[in-house]
């Protein structure tokens, strides 16, 4: 049609030739040395900062989900205590409840309640020998004992929880310290003993170690260990009473929310202690610790991606004339953009999944990873005694990884931008004038 004009049609965004010429750019030549140097350092870079990033995420979940596991497996989700009362006798303040058993009725009753044992506790010097160890007992039915999960758990510990009654169970710590095993027999003495006319004397008992548990908790094995209930309550002169109730609930994150139930059922005179109450101040801490190596992980990351800034500058200086001819030819400022943005992004691309790779590679072989550095260093790598737990965990999680994935990326494509509108923007008069 006369007067009509012709219009040349405009190519999508990353059309097959911006990813052919992006991809011709990221290929080594050796007239190029230092471009290709300087992709691979922004390749490397990337790799070890997500794998950092991952590894580290992976250790932050799994100690945390350890820590918590051994909270939940091995201790009381709610404890219940009672206010008190004084003693006309003594003039004392008793704190041991004499209707455990009415309560615990009571408190078995609540929808999300499992478990309810009464207890008895109290610290009392543990002797084998010529060893001495100060160790706090637990005074618990045997059938109680039995659904402690890592108390009862047949894979870490020795003997038979079956035959409790005939003696003690104490932790794996406790048996180091004192150098007992399975059918030795160890005397638990304490001050406040058997009272007569000339006052209190100590009370010495000896009993048959008749199963050694490992809760995966350093402060619990090295102290802990547990005596039939009415054995208990006649050691510590508790007869008919017990110290508090120990409440296992099906969820324990969420315990907060029975706590109004757990005191309307215990009476007016209970008081209440979760798990949360116990640890939380400690878990809090662990979150904030975990925050800030997020942050300074994720300034290392950045910092590798730095390093693709300063490969595609290298780039886009090296390929000036060729941004000129290409620009003379008619490639669009977009084009050009697109095409040196698909150079940085690539290289962020790659290296991200390879330090995803690699992290979850080495969290899932952590165990053997860890063993053969810790071998290396000649055992001193890993301190239960500071740490808690015995071993360094690991738990990937997906939102770990897409936390990773997503902030290396992210980082990756916006530093990418700068270079390539630098090159969009270049004159192909000024570059194609000395050429």
């Amino acid at each position: 049609m006369a007067g009509s004009e012709r219009r040349t049609p405009v190519p999508a965004p990353f059309a097959p030739f911006e990813w052919m010429i992006a991809w011709r750019y990221l290929r080594a030549k050796r007239a190029e040395g230092g471009v290709s140097v300087m992709t691979w350092i922004s390749l490397v870079g990337i790799t070890l900062a997500v794998f950092a990033l991952v590894a580290t995420l992976a250790v932050r979940s799994g100690f945390r989900a350890e820590l918590v596991d051994t909270i939940l497996g091995s201790n009381a989700h709610v404890t219940v205590y009672s206010m008190g009362a004084v003693n006309e006798q003594t003039g004392r303040l008793d704190r041991t409840i004499a209707d455990y058993q009415d309560m615990a009725a009571r408190l078995r009753d609540i929808d999300g309640v499992t478990r309810v044992a009464p207890l008895i506790k109290g610290q009392v010097m543990a002797n084998a020998r010529e060893r001495n160890a100060g160790v706090q007992v637990f005074g618990i039915a045997p059938e109680d004992l039995a659904t402690i999960p890592r108390i009862a758990d047949p894979e870490t510990a020795r003997g038979d929880i079956g035959a409790f009654e005939q003696g003690i169970a104490i932790g794996s710590g406790v048996a180091r310290e004192l150098n007992v095993d399975l059918g030795d027999r160890i005397k638990l003495i304490s001050p406040n003993g058997i009272k007569t006319a000339f006052g209190t004397t100590p009370r010495i008992n000896a009993y048959e170690v008749v199963y050694i548990f490992s809760a995966g908790r350093y402060d619990i094995d090295q102290v802990r260990v547990y005596l039939p209930f009415e054995e208990a309550q006649g050691f510590f002169n508790r007869e008919g009473r017990a110290d508090e109730l120990e409440v296992m609930v099906t969820e324990p994150e969420r315990v907060e929310a029975m706590s109004d139930r757990l005191l309307g059922a215990a009476g007016d005179r209970a008081q209440v202690w979760t798990w949360r109450d116990a640890s939380g101040g400690y878990l809090r801490a662990l979150e904030v610790e975990d925050n800030v190596m997020f942050i300074i992980l994720s300034i290392l990351v950045l910092i590798a991606a730095m390093n693709i800034t300063s490969g595609l500058i290298m780039l886009v200086k090296n390929k000036g004339r060729d941004i000129g001819i290409l620009r003379t030819m008619g490639l669009t400022e977009g084009a050009v953009l697109r095409v040196f943005f698909i150079c940085g992004a690539f290289t962020g691309l790659i290296g991200t999944a390879a330090g995803v790779a690699l992290g979850c590679v080495f969290a899932i072989y952590i165990d053997p990873i860890f063993s053969f550095v810790n071998m290396m260093m000649g055992g001193q790598v890993w301190d239960p005694s500071i740490r808690g737990i015995y071993y360094l965990p690991a738990q990937l999680q997906l939102g770990d990884v897409m936390s990773a994935v997503t902030l290396s990326l992210g980082l990756s494509f916006v530093v990418t931008i700068f270079p390539a509108r630098r090159a969009a923007r270049m004159n192909p008069v000024e570059a194609l004038r000395y050429e």
